[in-house]
């Protein structure tokens, strides 16, 4: 297109400082909440430097990003209309046609629209592909009030998202905005693109969806995507392995050597859900104790204080935390175990809710793996059972999994250890000998340590390689569907 500079009707005369003052305008009107459009509103109140037009009209970078978003319906399941593509080539083709008039369309009013527009567009498509178009620190860490107990008022609230994800910072922003003015927005799109494998088969299922009305399962993987793009800061992954347990699944996926442990998982229940996270298992405790958590103390065994008979019968002692002492249940009442001067510890062994054996890693919530002894938990289908910890269905071979090459002595110790016949000679003879009780594993460390996500996934892929879809047993996907929706299509 010749230079519009060349064109002496005042009509086709572009102004830079009306075209500013036209944005400026556009800055204070504007009503978006979305994360990204902040960083567009701030770019040019800052008095950032327009980035798409020149004397010369509009350049390619818009016709690049006009190319993608007007297939967000087909890619990604978005309405192009949250990109305002409609309205953004309708303005290119104005320019281009030199299509003018004075009732809000004259060129510096086009043009300063067309600015502000393909940079809120592009943003909020490059910063949603990247990082998510939602937030999930937001959407899920004020779900479940705390509240005190006597007057109802709210405390605050269960975090129950703890996986250090990436969030786009300013630094993101000025490398998103430099590809526009160096050329490069076409392989910056592409680049932006979920890397993830289940992010590309939930596109073939979205493709796969276009005419299907259930739009319950399209909402499924809407959902599902957008989990994918929330990039984790996980625990690096140096040994080969590595554990996921998905909550919708109630399975445990541990991965390593080219194979697939898998087992059910009980976990916690819609009051006290698992939290959401990711860590390293370091160590494992055989047979071990249970310090039972005040909120258990406080709903589940304070009802019971005096009442000897409960204590004796679920293997629980109390200590005075200030001393360690031991205290006899005869001489607490109620409130005395709601104090918070005394625990309540289970003995380790049969019948310990813990089971024989727990796996350990650091995180916020005292939440870790274990066995237990309500074995009949696995042959449910609603497995929501427990205070937030996650039951495992085969502790000892994920213990096996968890050591590094462990020798068939070890495997035989930990197996007496946890009240498993031994399967070797010299485990036998071991057994028959009453004096080994000394020699019982009590402890394991992991090394080297090996990661671990707690992770929500209503769609998940199977160790045989199908897709399989599950009850969105915490709800977590309507949550979702609330965030997502505004970026749809309505019909």
């Amino acid at each position: 297109m010749d230079a519009f500079s060349d064109l002496r009707t005042q009509e086709y005369v572009i102004n830079s400082h009306k075209i500013k003052e036209n944005i400026d305008k556009i800055c204070r009107i504007e009503t978006d909440t979305i994360f990204a459009d902040g960083h567009t509103r701030s770019h040019y109140v800052n008095n950032g430097s327009l980035l798409w037009i020149n004397r010369y009209g509009v350049g390619s970078c818009a016709d690049s990003l006009l190319t993608v978003l007007k297939t967000v319906e087909d890619s990604i399941g978005f309405t192009s209309r949250s990109f305002d593509a409609e309205l953004i080539e309708n303005d290119i083709q104005r320019i281009r046609n030199l299509d003018f008039d004075k009732d809000g369309n004259t060129i510096n009013d086009v043009m300063a629209r067309l600015e502000f527009r393909l940079t809120k567009a592009y943003l909020r498509y490059v910063t949603g592909q990247s990082f998510g178009f939602t937030n999930p620190y937001y959407m899920f860490n004020k779900l479940d009030a705390i509240s005190d107990d006597s007057t109802k008022r709210v405390l605050g609230y269960r975090r129950l998202f703890d996986i250090e994800i990436r969030r786009p910072d300013d630094k993101f922003f000025i490398h998103a905005l430099s590809q526009i003015t160096n050329d490069s927005i076409s392989g910056f799109l592409r680049s932006v693109k979920p890397a993830n494998p289940l992010y590309l088969r939930l596109q073939k299922e979205l493709a796969a969806s276009e005419n299907d009305n259930d739009t319950k399962s399209r909402m499924r993987i809407l959902c599902n995507m957008e989990r994918c793009r929330w990039r984790q800061n996980g625990v690096r992954d140096t040994t080969g392995k590595h554990i996921i347990v998905n909550i919708p699944a109630y399975h445990l996926y541990a991965y390593g050597s080219g194979n697939v442990i898998d087992m059910r998982i009980g976990c916690g229940a819609f009051k006290t859900k698992t939290p959401l996270l990711t860590s390293a298992i370091g160590w494992m405790e055989v047979n071990p104790v249970w310090n039972i958590p005040m909120s258990i103390i406080r709903n589940e065994v304070a009802p019971h204080a005096g009442d000897a008979s409960y204590f004796e019968r679920n293997n629980y002692y109390i200590i005075e935390r200030k001393t360690g002492n031991r205290i006899d249940i005869e001489n607490l009442t109620a409130g005395n175990l709601r104090s918070g001067h005394y625990a309540v510890i289970q003995e380790g062994g049969a019948g310990n809710s813990l089971g024989r054996i727990i796996f350990r890693f650091p995180n916020n919530f005292s939440v870790f793996l274990h066995d237990t002894s309500s074995r009949g938990v696995f042959g449910r289908e609603n497995r929501s059972v427990s205070h937030g910890c996650v039951r495992v269905q085969r502790p000892f071979d994920l213990a096996v999994f968890l050591l590094d090459n462990p020798d068939e002595w070890l495997l035989d110790r930990l197996r007496i250890s946890m009240d498993i016949a031994p399967e070797t000679n010299k485990g036998r003879r071991y057994i028959q000998n009453e004096d080994n009780n000394r020699r019982l594993i009590r402890s394991l460390t992991v090394k080297p340590n090996v990661p671990i996500s707690i992770t929500y996934y209503t769609i998940f892929e199977e160790p045989d390689g199908s897709l399989r879809s599950y009850p969105d047993v915490y709800g977590y996907d309507n949550i979702m569907s609330m965030h997502i929706k505004p970026f749809m299509r309505q019909d």
